[in-house]
């Protein structure tokens, strides 16, 4: 898990989940590689790790990736960070999550909007801002009444890792519970949008850090042949 991942998940336990009485917390993508979210959560929480194979930090072994082994309606949270971009079949997920959650329930979602190619076993996705009102949109035209309650685009630091930051509630009738927002304190994002306000962006910018990066090191380049040449 490499470090603004770490940082995020601390953030989404300490507005979303800290005041929370005693709840289960599933992660999905649970093993340990560099770390996990179990690190940095509340204590009063109960965390079970899942995933595909028995590694540290793993809890429950699963049989089926787009099959929880929980009732409908039991979890009080769900959260996976780095996993969906290796998931063939993401929405599928999306809408398994959606059914173990309680109408209250929580769902942490951080992925990569960038970065290089790394299978695990395979890496077939990254995620644009417009990405958690899609998958909202989606579980919608299933029957949820999933909504979005913020979303983020994280700068990097000391890698090559923007994350794209999602927050979803399963049904919209219970978003009034959660009027705390991660962005309302914190500014290292692009692209912000925040429950009920989501048609604009918060801080928008077309361009990647890496692009904005290219674009400045060309200016900078088109400047210096500019001197060179008149001097």
């Amino acid at each position: 898990m490499h470090a603004t991942a770490m940082k995020n998940g601390s953030r989404f336990f300490d507005v979303y989940v800290k005041k929370m009485s005693a709840p289960v917390v599933v992660e999905i993508g649970a093993r340990n590689v560099n770390g996990s979210l179990r690190a940095v959560l509340p204590a009063q929480a109960r965390y079970i790790g899942v995933d595909l194979a028995a590694a540290p930090n793993v809890d429950v072994v699963l049989d089926d990736p787009y099959k929880l082994p929980f009732e409908d309606g039991s979890i009080d949270a769900v959260v996976s960070s780095s996993c969906f971009e290796h998931a063939e079949f993401f929405w599928e997920s999306f809408l398994e999550i959606q059914r173990v959650l309680k109408p209250e329930g929580l769902f942490y979602m951080n992925v990569p909007s960038n970065g290089e190619f790394h299978r695990y076993p395979v890496d077939c996705w990254r995620f644009y801002p417009d990405s958690g009102l899609a998958l909202a949109k989606w579980a919608r035209s299933k029957g949820y009444e999933t909504t979005l309650l913020e979303s983020y685009t994280g700068y990097q630091e000391d890698d090559d890792w923007n994350d794209q930051v999602c927050i979803f509630v399963k049904d919209e009738a219970q978003a009034s519970r959660y009027q705390e927002r991660i962005t309302a304190n914190f500014s290292l994002f692009t692209n912000g949008l925040s429950y009920p306000q989501l048609t604009e962006y918060r801080q928008p910018q077309t361009r990647t850090q890496e692009q904005r990066r290219a674009a400045l090191w060309h200016w900078i380049q088109r400047i210096r042949r500019g001197l060179a040449q008149r001097f």
